[in-house]
Protein backbone atom coordinates (compact mmCIF):
# COMPACT_ATOMS: atom_id res chain seq x y z
CA UNK A 1 0.00 0.00 0.00
CA UNK A 2 2.92 2.41 0.91
CA UNK A 3 4.57 1.42 -2.22
CA UNK A 4 1.21 2.21 -4.13
CA UNK A 5 1.45 5.85 -2.88
CA UNK A 6 4.55 6.43 -3.34
CA UNK A 7 4.39 5.67 -6.65
CA UNK A 8 1.15 7.72 -7.27
CA UNK A 9 2.79 11.02 -5.58
CA UNK A 10 5.95 10.46 -8.04
CA UNK A 11 3.36 9.91 -11.13
CA UNK A 12 1.47 13.00 -10.11
CA UNK A 13 4.36 15.23 -9.34
CA UNK A 14 6.10 14.28 -13.18
CA UNK A 15 2.91 15.10 -14.87
CA UNK A 16 2.46 18.17 -12.56
CA UNK A 17 5.82 19.35 -13.29
CA UNK A 18 5.17 18.26 -17.28
CA UNK A 19 2.00 20.58 -17.42
CA UNK A 20 4.59 23.56 -15.48
CA UNK A 21 7.27 23.19 -18.37
CA UNK A 22 4.52 23.45 -20.98
CA UNK A 23 3.04 26.74 -19.64
CA UNK A 24 6.49 28.14 -19.70
CA UNK A 25 7.31 26.83 -22.65
CA UNK A 26 4.20 28.72 -24.66
CA UNK A 27 4.64 31.40 -22.15
CA UNK A 28 8.06 32.60 -23.57
CA UNK A 29 7.21 31.99 -26.83
CA UNK A 30 4.07 34.01 -26.54
CA UNK A 31 6.65 36.88 -25.44
CA UNK A 32 9.34 36.15 -28.41
CA UNK A 33 7.02 35.85 -31.15
CA UNK A 34 5.71 39.46 -30.22
CA UNK A 35 8.51 41.19 -30.72
CA UNK A 36 9.11 43.16 -34.36
CA UNK A 37 11.87 41.90 -35.72
CA UNK A 38 10.95 39.04 -38.10
CA UNK A 39 12.45 40.76 -40.97
CA UNK A 40 15.85 40.02 -39.03
CA UNK A 41 14.97 36.72 -38.09
CA UNK A 42 14.28 35.94 -41.63
CA UNK A 43 17.23 36.52 -42.69
CA UNK A 44 19.09 34.79 -39.29
CA UNK A 45 16.63 31.70 -39.98
CA UNK A 46 18.05 31.61 -43.89
CA UNK A 47 21.80 31.56 -42.61
CA UNK A 48 20.89 28.25 -40.25
CA UNK A 49 20.84 26.43 -43.36
CA UNK A 50 23.16 28.37 -45.93
CA UNK A 51 26.70 28.78 -43.81
CA UNK A 52 26.37 24.89 -42.46
CA UNK A 53 26.25 24.14 -45.95
CA UNK A 54 28.53 26.90 -47.15
CA UNK A 55 31.44 26.96 -44.69
CA UNK A 56 32.55 23.65 -45.25
CA UNK A 57 32.09 23.12 -48.62
CA UNK A 58 34.23 26.53 -49.21
CA UNK A 59 36.98 25.26 -47.15
CA UNK A 60 36.65 21.98 -49.12
CA UNK A 61 37.49 23.41 -52.54
CA UNK A 62 39.81 26.16 -51.55
CA UNK A 63 41.52 22.92 -49.86
CA UNK A 64 41.56 21.03 -53.10
CA UNK A 65 42.81 24.11 -54.62
CA UNK A 66 45.85 24.67 -52.50
CA UNK A 67 48.64 22.65 -53.13
CA UNK A 68 48.94 21.22 -49.68
CA UNK A 69 45.49 21.00 -48.57
CA UNK A 70 45.51 18.57 -46.21
CA UNK A 71 45.38 19.77 -43.06
CA UNK A 72 41.88 22.21 -44.41
CA UNK A 73 40.73 19.09 -46.25
CA UNK A 74 40.61 17.63 -43.04
CA UNK A 75 38.90 20.58 -40.95
CA UNK A 76 36.64 20.52 -43.75
CA UNK A 77 35.69 17.45 -43.62
CA UNK A 78 35.44 16.80 -39.82
CA UNK A 79 32.54 20.16 -40.04
CA UNK A 80 30.85 19.04 -42.52
CA UNK A 81 30.12 15.73 -41.14
CA UNK A 82 29.58 17.41 -37.90
CA UNK A 83 26.54 19.40 -39.43
CA UNK A 84 25.48 16.34 -41.11
CA UNK A 85 25.76 14.16 -37.83
CA UNK A 86 23.50 16.84 -36.52
CA UNK A 87 20.68 17.22 -39.11
CA UNK A 88 20.49 13.50 -39.06
CA UNK A 89 19.77 12.95 -35.81
CA UNK A 90 17.17 15.88 -35.62
CA UNK A 91 15.61 14.17 -38.82
CA UNK A 92 15.08 11.14 -37.18
CA UNK A 93 13.89 12.67 -33.86
CA UNK A 94 11.22 15.29 -35.95
CA UNK A 95 9.61 11.84 -37.34
CA UNK A 96 9.98 9.48 -34.15
CA UNK A 97 8.71 12.49 -32.21
CA UNK A 98 5.68 13.82 -34.41
CA UNK A 99 5.50 17.51 -32.11
CA UNK A 100 3.64 19.22 -34.19
CA UNK A 101 4.10 22.81 -34.86
CA UNK A 102 3.19 25.79 -32.35
CA UNK A 103 1.13 28.19 -34.88
CA UNK A 104 -0.52 24.85 -35.56
CA UNK A 105 -1.26 24.18 -31.93
CA UNK A 106 -2.19 27.09 -30.64
CA UNK A 107 -3.56 29.52 -33.64
CA UNK A 108 -4.70 31.63 -31.35
CA UNK A 109 -1.59 32.61 -29.48
CA UNK A 110 1.48 32.12 -31.95
CA UNK A 111 1.64 33.55 -35.43
CA UNK A 112 4.22 32.43 -37.78
CA UNK A 113 6.16 33.97 -39.99
CA UNK A 114 7.76 32.75 -43.06
CA UNK A 115 6.70 29.42 -41.64
CA UNK A 116 7.49 25.87 -43.20
CA UNK A 117 5.27 22.82 -43.70
CA UNK A 118 2.52 22.83 -41.37
CA UNK A 119 3.08 19.12 -41.89
CA UNK A 120 6.68 19.31 -40.43
CA UNK A 121 7.49 18.55 -36.74
CA UNK A 122 8.50 20.86 -34.66
CA UNK A 123 11.35 18.78 -31.94
CA UNK A 124 13.92 19.52 -32.03
CA UNK A 125 14.95 22.31 -34.33
CA UNK A 126 16.81 21.53 -37.05
CA UNK A 127 18.07 24.91 -38.29
CA UNK A 128 19.51 25.39 -34.64
CA UNK A 129 21.26 22.18 -34.36
CA UNK A 130 22.99 22.48 -37.64
CA UNK A 131 24.05 25.68 -36.26
CA UNK A 132 25.10 25.12 -33.03
CA UNK A 133 27.15 22.19 -34.82
CA UNK A 134 28.98 24.66 -36.90
CA UNK A 135 29.40 27.10 -34.55
CA UNK A 136 31.18 24.53 -32.40
CA UNK A 137 32.77 22.30 -34.56
CA UNK A 138 34.56 26.22 -35.89
CA UNK A 139 35.00 27.15 -31.92
CA UNK A 140 36.69 23.58 -31.95
CA UNK A 141 39.03 23.71 -35.03
CA UNK A 142 40.14 27.34 -34.20
CA UNK A 143 40.03 27.84 -31.06
CA UNK A 144 40.39 31.84 -30.78
CA UNK A 145 38.21 34.10 -29.52
CA UNK A 146 37.45 35.90 -32.46
CA UNK A 147 35.73 32.76 -33.70
CA UNK A 148 34.10 31.48 -30.57
CA UNK A 149 32.25 34.60 -29.69
CA UNK A 150 31.25 35.67 -33.02
CA UNK A 151 29.76 31.50 -33.70
CA UNK A 152 28.35 31.28 -30.17
CA UNK A 153 26.82 34.68 -30.91
CA UNK A 154 25.32 34.02 -34.40
CA UNK A 155 24.32 30.53 -33.14
CA UNK A 156 22.06 31.59 -30.24
CA UNK A 157 20.38 34.39 -33.26
CA UNK A 158 19.38 31.58 -35.46
CA UNK A 159 17.59 29.86 -32.39
CA UNK A 160 15.93 33.19 -31.29
CA UNK A 161 15.09 33.75 -34.51
CA UNK A 162 13.28 30.56 -35.10
CA UNK A 163 10.96 31.47 -31.85
CA UNK A 164 10.73 34.71 -33.39
CA UNK A 165 9.18 33.47 -36.46
CA UNK A 166 6.89 31.19 -34.13
CA UNK A 167 7.81 28.10 -35.82
CA UNK A 168 9.66 26.41 -32.50
CA UNK A 169 9.14 26.40 -29.22
CA UNK A 170 12.02 27.26 -26.59
CA UNK A 171 12.36 23.38 -25.79
CA UNK A 172 12.82 23.00 -29.87
CA UNK A 173 15.81 25.31 -29.91
CA UNK A 174 17.59 24.60 -26.40
CA UNK A 175 17.50 20.53 -27.97
CA UNK A 176 18.68 21.37 -31.23
CA UNK A 177 21.48 23.36 -29.68
CA UNK A 178 22.20 20.57 -27.74
CA UNK A 179 22.41 18.16 -30.13
CA UNK A 180 24.22 20.39 -32.26
CA UNK A 181 27.16 21.20 -29.70
CA UNK A 182 26.95 17.17 -28.52
CA UNK A 183 27.41 16.46 -32.50
CA UNK A 184 30.31 18.30 -32.50
CA UNK A 185 32.43 17.16 -29.51
CA UNK A 186 31.47 13.61 -30.95
CA UNK A 187 32.39 14.06 -34.02
CA UNK A 188 36.63 14.71 -33.04
CA UNK A 189 36.66 11.28 -32.41
CA UNK A 190 34.76 9.72 -34.97
CA UNK A 191 37.29 11.99 -37.48
CA UNK A 192 40.43 10.81 -36.07
CA UNK A 193 39.05 7.06 -37.26
CA UNK A 194 38.20 8.57 -40.56
CA UNK A 195 41.18 10.45 -41.09
CA UNK A 196 43.13 7.46 -40.72
CA UNK A 197 40.92 5.90 -42.98
CA UNK A 198 41.29 8.63 -45.82
CA UNK A 199 44.46 9.78 -45.28
CA UNK A 200 46.56 7.03 -43.07
CA UNK A 201 49.93 8.64 -41.97
CA UNK A 202 51.60 11.47 -43.44
CA UNK A 203 54.21 10.44 -46.02
CA UNK A 204 56.71 13.76 -45.20
CA UNK A 205 56.29 12.52 -41.54
CA UNK A 206 57.39 8.91 -42.11
CA UNK A 207 60.30 10.14 -44.77
CA UNK A 208 61.89 12.68 -42.42
CA UNK A 209 61.39 10.11 -39.26
CA UNK A 210 63.48 7.50 -41.76
CA UNK A 211 66.19 10.08 -42.39
CA UNK A 212 66.76 11.59 -39.45
CA UNK A 213 67.38 7.82 -38.22
CA UNK A 214 69.45 7.05 -40.80
CA UNK A 215 71.57 9.79 -39.86
CA UNK A 216 72.34 8.72 -36.32
CA UNK A 217 73.04 5.30 -37.44
CA UNK A 218 75.41 6.97 -39.93
CA UNK A 219 77.10 8.85 -37.28
CA UNK A 220 77.48 5.52 -35.24
CA UNK A 221 76.06 7.21 -31.90
CA UNK A 222 75.83 4.36 -28.93
CA UNK A 223 72.61 2.58 -28.85
CA UNK A 224 71.54 4.08 -25.65
CA UNK A 225 71.79 7.65 -27.24
CA UNK A 226 69.68 6.09 -30.30
CA UNK A 227 66.83 5.36 -28.50
CA UNK A 228 66.45 8.22 -25.95
CA UNK A 229 66.85 10.39 -29.58
CA UNK A 230 63.49 8.45 -30.88
CA UNK A 231 61.52 8.79 -27.95
CA UNK A 232 62.53 12.36 -28.11
CA UNK A 233 60.99 12.84 -32.03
Amino acid sequence: MKRQRIIFLILTACFTFSLSAQNIDINTLKTINRWDVHGLSRGLSASGVILPVGIPTAMGLYALIKKDHQPMLKDAIYIGTSVIEAVGITYAAKHIIGRDRPFVKYPDKIHAYGAPDADSPSFPSGHTAAAFSLATSLSITYPKWYVIAPSAVWACGVGFARMNQGVHYPSDVVAGAAIGVGCAFVNVYVNRWLNKVLFGRHPQARSSLSEHLQYLRQQHLPCFLLQIRCLNI
